[in-house]
């Protein structure tokens, strides 16, 4: 039976002392922690489908409260660092002000993997008080692009061996317990369509790549390229749909991301510590946006 000695930390003096310095592992006992690891990740696969069951109605209660509340998702994502930081154009802003609404779909049967859809209405109505009668609406196109509904998805892409599986009484296959974010999920791209070519922030401020494997980000741009571009080079449909989104109220209140956020008084103070210090004029600092 071949056996496996525990690992030491580098640098670690394994010859004086050490109780550990024997300890062995063999297939047995591998055998046995794998066993367990798939029945811990079978239980919480099912809690978690079980968990988005019951949070989805209750989603959708929130999604119409806060159609009353201006600027809800604007503020609360512009609360979050980084969103902050990738949407750190002036232009971004502008266009994300009008946003109405965020919303995430979660696979029914991996829970891990999404849809992120951003609601802008294509147009808003403009009453011209100046005329004799208000029953004249002007339709003005505010919005930058004609879709009603930007979609970035996150798809659950199984091995090839998994098609021949059997799902047990829950559904669930092997494969779905040896479930790797990195090796089973590819993120799409979803086209915009810009009313005008020359206000296309992704052409205006693109992502920039260095280097022909793709790997080394040396210019974000615009916002925007994180629905146009299929990677997504900072995780941040993760870190919207699993931060921003559940946690909405508490980033629009700045109540949330705990010491990502701070105040202009506390930027202020950071500034006088760090007037000596150099100083990265490529990456903004995320700020908390006000309220009111």
């Amino acid at each position: 039976m071949s056996k496996s000695k525990k690992r030491s930390s580098p640098g670690a003096d394994t010859t004086k002392n050490d109780p550990f310095a024997d300890v062995e592992f063999g297939e047995a006992e591998e055998s046995i922690l794998t066993e367990y690891q798939k029945k811990i990740q079978r239980v919480e696969l099912i809690l978690e489908r079980r968990a988005q069951e019951q949070l989805t109605p209750v989603y959708q209660e929130r999604r119409e409260a806060l159609k009353s509340i201006p600027k809800f998702w604007p503020l609360a994502l512009l609360n979050h660092s980084l969103f902050a930081v990738q949407a750190q154009h002036d232009a971004d802003k502008l266009a994300l002000s009008y946003l109405e609404d965020v919303w995430v779909v979660r696979d029914p049967r991996e829970p891990k993997v999404f849809t992120l859809e951003f609601v802008c209405p294509p147009f808003v109505m403009i009453v011209i008080d100046s005329l004799p009668s208000r029953d004249l609406l002007v339709f003005q196109g505010k919005s930058l692009f004609s879709d009603s509904v930007l979609k970035k998805e996150y798809k659950f892409v199984p091995s090839n061996a998994a098609a021949d599986e059997e799902p047990d009484s829950d559904g669930i296959t092997p494969s779905m317990l040896d479930f790797s974010w990195e090796r089973d999920v590819t993120a799409q791209a979803t086209k915009i369509n810009w009313k005008d070519d020359s206000k296309s922030l992704t052409k205006l401020y693109p992502l920039q790549v260095d280097g022909d494997d793709g790997e080394t980000l040396s210019d974000q741009g615009s916002f925007f390229n994180f629905f146009e571009v299929a990677r997504d080079y900072h995780d941040l449909g993760v870190a919207i749909a699993n931060e921003v989104f559940p946690d909405a109220i508490e980033y629009f209140r700045g109540d949330a991301g705990g010491d990502e956020l701070y105040s202009d008084e506390e930027d202020e103070e950071s500034d006088e510590e760090d007037e000596n210090s150099e100083i990265d004029l490529e990456k903004p600092r995320a700020k908390k946006v006000r309220q009111g």
